[in-house]
């Protein structure tokens, strides 16, 4: 595990502290059953949910990572090329299209590569070489919380370990206690 000068930092905005959890579980399903827990705690404004990434790592040891809010370069390549192309055959007939689309096309693609949003690329990287093989782990980005029913929530996931939180110490032993960690102390 390395070591709190290798941990990248988790605040995003300097006005609005967000916290990191990251929560790995034995079963990609138990996981994805966290992220639907984490949904209905949004809709009930017990949290502000700013980003999730699951983070799958099999016996192998190969990673895949989904994020739910970075955009991803196909998507970005196809909508920059779809939205480039109409203007480009706007202004230049059918050779402006097919520049246009496949200016909007590259643009796209990079932008999706450079732009950050939720939880950082060096976090993810972070969990990716964290988290143990056989594993599916979920961070999450939040602000806002209501400490006791992210609390109550986290308990019915007994059995998940906590790998990673900037918390409050108090907090974050209430989170651990409540997976069936207690004593828990981050890398």
């Amino acid at each position: 595990m390395p070591d709190d000068a290798s941990l990248p930092d988790p605040a995003t905005a300097e006005e609005v502290p967000q916290v990191l959890i990251g929560i790995s579980f034995d079963d990609v399903f138990r996981a994805q059953e966290f992220m639907t827990a984490l949904s209905r705690l949004v809709s009930k404004d017990s949290l502000a949910l700013h980003d999730a990434v699951l983070v799958v790592k099999d016996a192998k040891g190969d990673t895949k990572v989904v994020e739910t809010i970075d955009p991803q370069p196909g998507r970005s390549a196809l909508s920059g090329g779809m939205w480039a192309g109409l203007f480009g055959l706007l202004l230049g007939g059918p050779v402006g299209w097919i520049a246009g689309a496949a200016l909007g096309a590259g643009a796209g693609a990079v932008t999706a590569k450079v732009i950050d949003l939720g939880i950082s690329d060096a976090w993810v990287a972070w969990f990716k070489d964290t988290v143990q093989p056989d594993t599916a782990t979920v961070a999450m980005l939040a602000t806002d919380i209501d400490e006791d029913v992210l609390v109550a929530e986290v308990s019915r996931f007994a059995g998940g370990r906590l790998v990673y939180g900037n918390l409050e110490s108090d907090m974050l032993d209430r989170v651990a206690t409540a997976l069936g960690q207690p004593g828990f102390r981050n890398p």
